[in-house]
């Protein structure tokens, strides 16, 4: 392994995920080895399944990947948090760790910011689009029908903003307001810091081992409060255009 710093950090928020934790990591670095310097950085969000273990097992076999563990579960967007303040990497790649998530695309995600202006690079969110889901019929009804719903009301340019893929800075993300379920509404959160975001189109798998930690009528739930907040975030943003003073 080398010992340059890196580039990247692979961030993977996980609860009760056992089974899915050492193939995700063996398709995470086949996938980057060779093509950058990159650290990976599991946040275990209260799992109560063997999902401990396991990630302590795989740290003597993969020197890449940092653990970090919230006591009691704490949600998605507080174990992705968690994973990017940790960070030494820069540049953040996400993804969800239930194997749905295909880290074949990471590369050419980091392709697409590289080739970006430089001066653009750093408001800049490389998004996945799942064209081609394999998720259940209702699934993909309520994804189609949120996305519709947040495209209207926040214009935030982006045909798919719940998939897990993504990639960005992470003093972007930094700057980001934090709030439960923040993950879900990264490319709204882009343009609201003066940013863009780029989509490009990513594998999805169907789910490696266990099950969903979410259902429909829950997204549906909290989407609703969360949709509000986030456009009254967006009415009340300023993005100043600063200058060296005279």
């Amino acid at each position: 392994m080398s010992t340059a710093a890196p580039e990247l950090a692979v961030v993977v928020p996980v609860k009760n995920e056992a089974g899915n934790i050492v193939p995700l990591l063996d398709e995470i670095h086949a996938a980057l080895d060779g093509k950058a310097e990159f650290e990976v950085i599991y946040v275990d969000d209260g799992s109560d399944d063997a999902t401990p273990m396991v990630l302590a097992e795989a740290r003597l076999r993969f020197p890449r990947l940092r653990v970090l563990r919230h006591r009691f579960s704490c949600g998605q967007s507080q174990a992705i948090a968690t994973a990017v303040k940790a960070a030494r990497a820069p540049l953040i790649a996400m993804l969800d760790g239930d194997g749905q998530n295909d880290p074949a695309d990471i590369p050419n995600m980091l392709a697409r910011w590289r080739q970006a202006p430089v001066e653009e690079r750093a408001k800049l969110l490389i998004a996945g689009w799942r064209a081609n889901r394999k998720d259940t019929a209702s699934k993909r009804w309520a994804s189609k029908a949120a996305n519709a719903i947040r495209a209207w009301a926040l214009k935030d340019a982006t045909p798919d903003t719940g998939c897990g893929s993504k990639l960005f800075p992470r003093d972007l993300f930094l700057d980001f307001p934090r709030f439960d379920h923040m993950h879900r509404y990264l490319p709204a959160l882009t343009i609201r810091a003066g940013g863009a975001v780029v989509s490009v189109k990513v594998n999805h798998r169907p789910r490696g081992t266990g099950r969903s930690n979410y259902s429909n009528l829950r997204r549906a739930l909290v989407g609703v409060p969360d949709l509000l907040g986030v456009m009254w975030l967006m009415r009340r943003s300023r993005n100043p255009v600063v200058e060296p003073a005279k």
